[in-house]
């Protein structure tokens, strides 16, 4: 195929379902895998029948010549292998967060500005059925004017902390060695998108810490965000309280109408909408506007969908990319975007030090081709 797209990934072990997304999209082909672990690297060529293998990220950009780069290495290197991608023209997908320091989004949004290249989040929340479907709602107008909504990711990680032989993992330095909302794409995600205004101050309190002194993260941290016209969005973010996984929690409020998100196994998401639930004190499930409502990608996914990760969201994310990079359409997690998701999160990291103190969120789109602004 003369517009087939050659991708290469960095993060073998966190490739996953992106991984299957790209080998069965029809415009796509993987050429080369690359992992700073050899053995990791060599079992994950073994298993997808990927040859060109590499430890150093910029010697596979260099020898393999991708066309694009799925980033999903640790976080803390998602800036660097980024910027490194951009500044050859490769195109990038880059797991969340953005970066890790705000000098960081300073030097990725200078290599954006500066490449022809396409950078896209791969903030896949954002992408799953329930979330998409509430999101058709607001554009309908359902909600009236939505101002507030929550997002928590509650993910007790203690065991990916350290590897089988007891040496830390790069999540124990740097989402809980850091005190601050350190992982609030998953969250904050969905809530900008029903809210459609970005964050412009935030202010970030924990609770102390109580299940692991170890940590420099508090156990439970909230960071509150608000916009320029003072809507209001509450993201919990706790990777440490000794309870069961409850990672996709939302509520969203508006003029005209309220949604609650699932929160444990068996139970459902619930809506209510003025106009059209006749009692105003019963709610009705969010299925019950799929008919009507649901965007045309979920309205009959294939089975590639359906097994990818995240609800689907992968495989959804992937498609969107590989339209961004053909040119049909921009990329819906550009990276001003993506600096409205990550940068609430590195702001915190002074806000909660302050003791809660309200701090302005840079808005990138001033920032200049030096980084400056």
């Amino acid at each position: 195929m003369a517009n087939e797209i050659k991708v290469a990934f960095s993060g073998a072990r966190r490739a996953g379902s992106f991984f299957k997304a790209f080998q069965t999209h029809p415009e796509t082909e993987i050429v080369a895998l690359c992992d700073p672990y050899a053995p990791t690297l060599a079992a994950s060529g073994e298993a997808t029948g990927v040859t060109q293998l590499y430890t150093v990220f910029e010697t596979m950009l260099d020898e393999a010549r991708p066309d694009a780069v799925v980033v999903s290495s640790p976080m803390h290197y998602h800036a660097p292998q980024a910027i490194a991608a951009l500044q050859r023209g490769i195109h990038v997908l880059s797991e969340v967060t953005a970066a890790v320091s705000v000098d960081e989004c300073r030097w990725l949004v200078q290599a954006c500005n500066s490449s022809d290249a396409i950078y896209m989040m791969a903030e896949n929340y954002m992408y799953m059925k329930p979330n998409v479907l509430v999101a058709a709602l607001v554009e309908a107008g359902l909600f009236g004017d939505t101002y507030y909504a929550e997002g928590e990711y509650l993910h007790e990680l203690s065991v990916l902390h350290h590897m089988p032989d007891g040496s830390p993992t790069w999540r124990y330095y740097w989402q809980v060695g850091v005190n601050g909302c350190t992982y609030p794409t998953h969250s904050l995600g969905p809530c900008l998108m029903w809210i459609k205004e970005r964050p412009e101050r935030i202010s970030c309190v924990g609770t102390g810490i109580w299940t692991d002194p170890e940590h420099a993260m508090e156990d439970t941290v909230l960071l509150l965000c608000k916009t320029g016209s003072e809507k209001l969005m509450r993201i919990r973010v706790d990777m440490l309280s000794k309870r069961p996984h409850s990672m996709t929690n939302y509520t969203l409020q508006g003029t005209k109408g309220a949604y609650e998100s699932r929160r444990r196994p068996g139970e459902g998401d619930w809506i209510w909408l003025e106009d059209f639930c006749k009692d105003p004190d019963v709610w009705v499930p969010l299925e019950t506007f799929e008919d009507e409502y649901m965007p045309e990608i979920w309205r009959d996914p294939p089975e590639e969908a359906v097994r990818a990760g995240h609800g689907g969201g992968d495989y959804f994310e992937v498609m969107d990319f590989v339209d961004a990079v053909q040119g049909r359409k921009p990329p819906p997690i550009d990276i001003h975007a993506a600096m409205d998701m990550t940068l609430p999160g590195l702001i915190s990291q002074e806000s909660i030090r302050r003791g809660g103190e309200w701090l302005e969120v840079p808005n990138t789109k001033g920032w200049g081709t030096n980084g400056s602004g």
